[in-house]
């Protein structure tokens, strides 16, 4: 296939100079933005009257021909094209000839791709946007299902004090709420058309670029063209926002593998999302969950390579920003296939309640009720702090709990201590008195449920 670019040379590379050149094994997926973006520019060209209507409508049913053909597996990428723009144009101008020239004028492929990146992270955005409201929605609905379900919280990875299995869960939830908000902030900021900008400078053509940029879904056009065909801080900012989706689903899935394993047996993974061994017939693996932790590094090497690429350009445009679509492309795409393995995962795995309460009846997690209970008798905090720490000490030498020290025994520590401290340190009370907003207390957990709901319900 001819080069775009034949004349100055003559546009015969070296063969692996050639392949090393070449994106098309990877910007193809942007064909249907590519033709789209081609589209809306040939109207913009008729409207202006730098094109005639025969022109664009013998450029319109050209391309609407091969995206047609495209799908219907009628007309196959070649690889030989420098990339997918080439290959469009090339193969529109062997159809309808001399007019599918036309369509590259008041353009450059430098602002043709910028715009089309944009328009394709658009649609991945979306199904991201989606995906988390599914996930949510799942961590939500296991939350409502187990209110009641108290289980240690951990700090430290030391059992630290009672909460609900609903008020962990709803602390991912509201991970992903933000991660959701991310993800609508960086689209809005890369809702702007670079097409018009051409290769840097703008065009001698008087093209109409904002109505170009409504025919394409944007809020308006980028103000400076230099700046539209130069920068891809949106891959940035999204991969940014991918890889915290990452993080927070990574940490998800550590909760998960821990939970599932028989040193904690919080939680059942079903058989649909675990795997078993070759050789030990009693294992259960969290392969999906191990998977999707595994997966978090290479949407930060995205990340990480996205920056280090753009870090020394000088403006405008320069090759090396070629390598910005199979990062983004990666990141969207491994973002999209964990949360579509997340949500059913959530969905699917059964709480083992009486095994995440008999938990909490090791490791003193209602220390801190009963220095509360001191305080509350009037006792200084810090002073019933220490007592409290002599408690655990000499519980901790008799190998009994808190709840099994005798009346008597307590009294040698302080006398404000009274047959009702059983009450004020038994475990539903220690979650049931919590009672500030965002608290695991019942009636805060289903407050919060409520305000989940509203988010998804908006």
């Amino acid at each position: 296939m001819d080069k775009l670019w034949a004349g100055r040379s003559c546009g015969t590379l070296d063969e692996t100079a050639d392949g090393f050149n070449s994106s098309i094994s990877f910007d193809s997926k942007m064909y249907q933005e590519d033709i789209e973006g081609s589209i809306a520019h040939a109207e913009m060209l008729r409207k202006c009257g730098i094109i005639s209507d025969k022109d664009f409508s013998a450029i319109e049913k050209g391309l609407v021909s091969i995206r047609e053909d495209i799908e219907s597996g009628k007309l196959a990428f070649d690889l030989s094209a420098e990339d997918v723009h080439t290959f469009i144009e090339s193969v529109l101008t062997e159809r309808i000839g001399e007019t599918g020239k036309k369509l590259h004028t008041a353009r450059s492929r430098n602002d043709q791709v910028a715009t089309d990146l944009r328009l394709y992270m658009k649609k991945r955005c979306e199904e991201i946007s989606a995906g988390l409201k599914a996930l949510i929605l799942s961590l939500t609905d296991k939350a409502e299902e187990n209110q009641d379900v108290i289980m240690c919280g951990y700090t430290h990875m030391q059992r630290a004090q009672p909460i609900t299995m609903a008020q962990h869960l709803l602390a991912y939830a509201q991970m992903f709420i933000r991660d959701y908000g991310r993800i609508k902030d960086a689209v809005g900021r890369m809702n702007v058309s670079p097409l018009g900008s051409c290769a840097l400078a703008g065009t001698t053509y008087p093209t109409d670029r904002e109505y170009e940029a409504k025919l394409l879904g944007f809020d308006g056009a980028c103000e400076n063209s230099v700046d539209g065909v130069s920068d891809r801080d949106y891959c940035v900012e999204l991969l940014a926002a991918f890889s915290l989706i990452m993080t927070h689903l990574s940490r998800l899935s550590e909760e998960i593998i821990l939970w599932a394993s028989w040193e904690f047996k919080y939680i059942e993974l079903s058989d649909a999302f675990s795997t078993g061994s070759s050789i030990m017939p009693q294992k259960k693996n969290p392969d999906m969950a191990e998977l999707i932790r595994g997966k978090t590094g290479r949407v930060y090497g995205d990340l990480m390579g996205t920056l280090t690429m753009l870090k020394g350009l000088p403006l405008a445009y320069n090759k090396d920003m070629q390598e910005d679509k199979e990062s983004i492309f990666d990141g969207a795409e491994t973002v999209i296939k964990c949360l579509s393995v997340a949500a059913p995962m959530i969905d699917t795995l059964t709480v083992l309640k009486d095994n995440a309460f008999a938990a909490c009846k090791k490791g003193f997690i209602n220390a801190t009720d009963l220095a509360d209970y001191m305080a509350k008798k009037g006792v200084p905090f810090r002073t019933a702090y220490k007592i409290v720490g002599s408690i655990v000490a000499y519980a901790v030498e008799k190998g009994k709990t808190l709840d099994e020290i005798t009346l008597g025994e307590y009294k040698t520590f302080s006398e404000v201590l009274n047959s009702d401290l059983y009450t004020a340190i038994d475990l539903k009370t220690c979650v049931e008195k919590r009672i500030s907003k965002g608290s695991t207390g019942f009636v805060s957990v289903k407050e919060q449920i409520k305000k989940v709901r509203e988010f998804l319900n908006d």
